[in-house]
């Protein structure tokens, strides 16, 4: 009798928390959700952002509002969104320069793994090494050697210490043998119109941020950073780094979507659900591809474990290159 009161007991307490996971599932979200995006307006992470974040507030009833908080190379949304309060109603999208960033950033008031709590792989993307539209830019062979003649090292556009584009920038310099100056903007977007006008070489970027300026022939791709050539009809012609000679720099950009850690499980498992079925929407899917990002869901373990895979990756990348936290 007292095992069957013991195993009753069991049963209730599993049932009462079934019935209040399934209250807090229906009762959430009741007001607008706020994604923090550390960038800029108009680059790549702000437009997959707002592609998304569409998706997900016609299917959760709620909008998904994206809030730029762009400086000091992400670092300051990133903070935000770690100390913001873990009740589900804030969420940030992180990506590779945030597994970068502890190798070459000394003190970062946040810590990717132990401050954030994973919702979802959003996808990935090699870069592209984009230059102005000038003689001097027809193609990458010609590129290198107008900055190998340089009387002054020509500038190399990146996004912030701790970006990809700033240590694909580095790698490149070092493969390359060629000095670069290397100057910060807050973002591929201002970084690429700079490009455009002539007023720094080149950036390396996404599709994603450079689409518009490159249809509107106002800058050029010379390389790309992935394993294979671009499905993109703008890109097909566009031959990888490694195809011109230029080894050892295969680097996709990667988006994930990430909550302050301790938020709800309940909360956690809707959100991974409904981004997960946003990234498989016509409408989502059409606007990425033309973006050149490969969508690709997770759960929250793998991307627990991509993350954690990736920053040490980036540790043995910085070192190698003599990149120091500063």
């Amino acid at each position: 009798m007292l095992l069957l009161n013991r195993r009753t007991a069991v049963g209730l307490a599993g049932l009462s928390l079934l019935g209040a996971s399934r209250i807090a599932w229906a009762a959430y979200p009741d007001k607008p959700i706020k994604l923090i995006v550390p960038w800029a307006p108009g680059g790549s992470t702000d437009a997959i952002a707002r592609a998304i974040a569409q998706r997900m507030g016609e299917t959760l009833g709620q909008s998904i509002l994206v809030d730029n908080r762009a400086g000091a190379g992400g670092q300051i949304g990133t903070d935000a969104a770690a100390k913001s309060a873990p009740d589900g109603y804030t969420l940030a999208i992180v990506e590779l320069p945030h597994a970068i960033a502890p190798a070459v950033v000394a003190k970062l008031p946040y810590d990717l793994l132990r401050d954030f709590t994973p919702i979802t792989l959003i996808g990935t993307s090699p870069l592209i090494l984009f230059a102005g539209t000038g003689a001097t830019n027809k193609d990458l062979k010609t590129f290198v050697r107008t900055a190998s003649a340089a009387a002054n090292p020509p500038a190399l556009a990146h996004s912030g210490s701790g970006t990809v584009s700033h240590l694909v920038g580095e790698l490149f310099a070092a493969r390359t043998k060629i000095k670069f100056n290397m100057v910060p903007y807050c973002g591929s977007a201002p970084a690429l119109i700079d490009v455009a006008a002539g007023l720094v070489a080149g950036h390396f970027a996404t599709l994603a941020s450079g689409a518009s300026l490159l249809s509107a022939g106002k800058i050029t791709a010379l390389a790309v950073t992935g394993k294979r050539r671009m499905d993109v009809p703008s890109l097909r012609n566009v031959p990888t780094l490694t195809e011109l000679g230029i080894k050892d720099i295969e680097v996709n950009q990667w988006w994930a979507l990430v909550a302050p850690a301790t938020t709800p499980i309940a909360q956690l498992e809707r959100l991974r659900l409904e981004a997960v079925g946003a990234l498989t929407h016509e409408s989502v899917q059409n606007r990425m591809h033309t973006l050149g990002v490969d969508l690709k869901g997770s759960t929250r373990d793998e991307l627990r474990s991509f993350m954690r895979t990736e920053s040490q990756r980036w540790q043995e990348v910085a070192r190698g290159i003599g990149l120091q936290p500063q």
